[in-house]
């Protein structure tokens, strides 16, 4: 249904002036001036005694040091497959330093978690209670967030007092390095590398005294050496056996075929042979032919042929022709023997022979007693040498894995002293300092509270006069009378009209 009444239609849809709004604040100037001072007393308040000093600190994530995994070797690989500072890295920094350990910790060095406004209603709480309420009342006065597109966690942290604000992040700086190095680098690795290495060289010491005993006892120094020695001098030893075997089988022969050709030589041959007529006798028979011719000539003139005397004569020069012509057909035959050289030198070669024989029985009998006296010292050396190579291969295994835990000790105590002093994948890229201006100024404080209060008194004014049910002009009579307004009197001393 239409509005009838053309006035009450005006009236609701007039805008209202300024001095209609000024009208307002001048009908509430009380609730405007209470509201306007209350909020302005309580910047000034603010500006006075709640002024907080933020201080702030920044650390830088990065990629620190790739630590070698616990190997037996001297030397493990690196992992460089992961090099750049993920967001799953820079979020676990953040968390690791809202840990409510951490926290706590930083508590408890500061004392921060004193009494507050309501700590009559709390008269009974522990310690450990007051504790954990002031590291939640920390974890969310505290501000960790991490600066985009950067590496950096900017921590910051308001207080009354900028020393103690300062003095709370030099605690959280402490307990989240110790926070940290606990969760990525795991302790015990110093100790543990630590108590390896001494029992380690107590292994070292006891092969090495296994080996000094075993080398006195057994009179060996280098035992594989020593045999190695035996078994060339018995190589040789047994070379030089073959060799007398040989000479000892050459030598019998010789014997036996000198023997048998000393029983088909014999002991004299005969060096000279000299064939000659006798000339004495030839001379003594030819002087007695020429005696008996001369006889025989004599009896001839004597004698006739056919006398005795005469034929005696002949039959004697006949004999005695004989004898000459006897004699020189039997001449006389001088021969020289002298001792058989080829008997000799077989006699000789025999004795020497047989000589060099007994020589080569005995060297026999001696190489074969030293022959076995060095297989048994090459056996007794084999068997050390087995033995010492056994003690030296656990004197070395000891040595290297007490070299190897010195080796992971010194890494392990290097790593820690750089984690103690902070060389670790986290840096300080600002120490925490103690602020020398507060967070907000006084002065935009108080310009704050100005606004704010004549903001905050304004909207109160408004509210007041909307809930003021009094009639204030004609307007308000015509708007909810929907009738026309005849006179209307002055104001009174209160300050309303009436109609």
């Amino acid at each position: 249904m239409a509005d009838e009444d053309p006035i009450r239609g005006h009236a609701q849809q007039s805008i209202p002036t300024v001095r209609e709004l000024a009208m307002v604040l001048f009908r509430q100037r009380r609730a405007f001036v209470w509201v306007a001072t209350v909020v302005f007393a309580g910047a000034v308040l603010y500006a006075l005694v709640g002024t907080k000093y933020e201080a702030s600190m920044k650390i830088l994530v990065r990629r620190g040091r790739a630590d070698a995994p616990v190997s037996s070797g001297e030397n493990a690989p690196l992992d460089l497959t992961h090099l750049a500072v993920t967001e799953e890295e820079l979020n676990s920094e953040v968390e690791l330093l809202r840990d409510d350990d951490v926290l706590r910790r930083v508590v408890e060095e500061t004392g921060i978690g004193g009494r507050d406004w309501f700590h009559f209603l709390r008269m009974h709480e522990g310690h450990a209670e007051r504790v954990e309420r002031a590291a939640r009342n920390l974890a969310k006065r505290l501000r960790v967030e991490p600066v985009k597109k950067t590496n950096l966690i900017a921590i910051g942290y308001a207080a009354d007092d900028p020393q103690r604000a300062a003095k709370v992040l030099h605690s959280l700086e402490n307990a989240y390095l110790q926070k940290h190095l606990t969760v990525h680098r795991p302790g015990g690795e110093l100790p543990f590398f630590t108590q390896q290495a001494e029992q380690s060289e107590r292994q070292l010491e006891e092969a090495k005294r296994q080996l000094l005993r075993f080398t006195t006892e057994r009179g060996v120094v280098a035992a594989g050496l020593q045999r190695d020695l035996t078994l060339q001098k018995l190589s040789e030893v047994d070379a030089s056996h073959r060799q007398n075997h040989v000479d000892l089988a050459e030598t019998a022969q010789r014997v036996s075929e000198l023997e048998s050709q000393l029983k088909k030589l014999p002991d004299r041959a005969t060096t000279q042979i000299r064939t000659a007529d006798n000339p004495e006798l030839l001379k003594e028979l030819k002087s007695s032919l020429l005696n008996l011719e001369l006889k025989r000539t004599q009896l001839l003139t004597k004698f006739e042929p056919n006398h005795r005397l005469v034929r005696e004569v002949d039959e004697e020069i006949a004999q005695a022709k004989s004898a000459i012509v006897a004699e020189g057909l039997t001449p006389v035959r001088d021969e020289t023997t002298d001792k058989n050289t080829q008997y000799e030198w077989a006699k000789s070669e025999l004795q020497r022979s047989q000589v060099q024989l007994r020589g080569l029985l005995a060297r026999e009998a001696a190489v074969t007693t030293e022959e076995g006296a060095f297989r048994q010292i090459a056996r007794k050396f084999g068997e050390d040498a087995i033995t010492q190579e056994d003690l030296l291969g656990k004197e070395k295994a000891a040595l290297e894995n007490y070299l190897l835990y010195v080796k992971k000790q010194e890494e392990a105590r290097m790593d820690d002293a750089l984690d103690e002093r902070g060389i670790v994948n986290v840096a300080m890229a600002q120490e925490p300092t103690a602020p020398a201006l507060p967070v907000r100024s006084a002065w935009i404080v108080l310009a704050f509270g100005f606004v704010a209060a004549g903001t905050t008194a304004t909207g109160a004014a408004f509210v007041a006069d909307y809930l003021n049910p009094v009639f204030r002009d004609p307007d308000d009579v015509v708007a909810y009378l929907n009738s026309p307004v005849l006179a209307s009197l002055p104001k009174k001393p209160c300050g309303r009209l009436s109609a």
